[in-house]
């Protein structure tokens, strides 16, 4: 019983550690109105024609098992799905580290407050920047944040925002 008490002790300390280190995460998670966020001019841009899509992890200079997970997974889905797009340049994906000074413009550019994964869509109309938090609820499943993922990239690559 003592044995079963201090697993349970170490559970949750190990739970708590991790809920502090990806604070501005959760934060930023808690503090969007909805599970993505849109500017008004995306949802208005339906099947404009798409030239680029850039899908970005921005993190920290020290990363939380769930911030990680995000990237890696964002990159497996992107290299998985998308060989010919990554190789004409319709797609590109990058970890960017937002603490390195030479990476402030960008995450400026895209409005990052904290570990996020952004998808950056270039069309006839002009740049539409879009933070999926939705991920973060799919990192403990594999398959499903996978397809997800594709899912949403599938329709910023036909110009939907919906």
């Amino acid at each position: 019983m003592r044995n079963y008490k201090n697993i349970m002790a170490l559970l949750i300390l190990i739970t708590a550690i991790a809920l502090v280190g990806c604070s501005s995460e959760l934060k930023n998670v808690q503090t969007q109105s909805g599970a993505n966020t849109y500017g008004a001019e995306n949802i208005s841009q339906a099947n404009a024609e798409v030239q680029k899509v850039e899908v970005y992890h921005f993190h920290g200079t020290a990363q939380c098992y769930s911030c990680k997970t995000v990237g890696a997974y964002a990159e497996e889905t992107v290299n998985l799905f998308y060989q010919d797009e990554i190789r004409s340049g319709k797609i590109v994906f990058q970890s960017i580290n937002y603490d390195l000074p030479e990476n402030k413009e960008l995450a400026t550019k895209y409005g990052v407050g904290g570990s996020s994964l952004w998808i950056g869509v270039y069309d006839s109309q002009g740049f539409h920047p879009e933070q999926n938090t939705d991920v973060w609820l799919k990192i403990n499943n594999k398959d499903d944040y996978l397809l997800y993922l594709k899912s949403v990239i599938d329709k910023r690559l036909a110009g939907d925002f919906s």
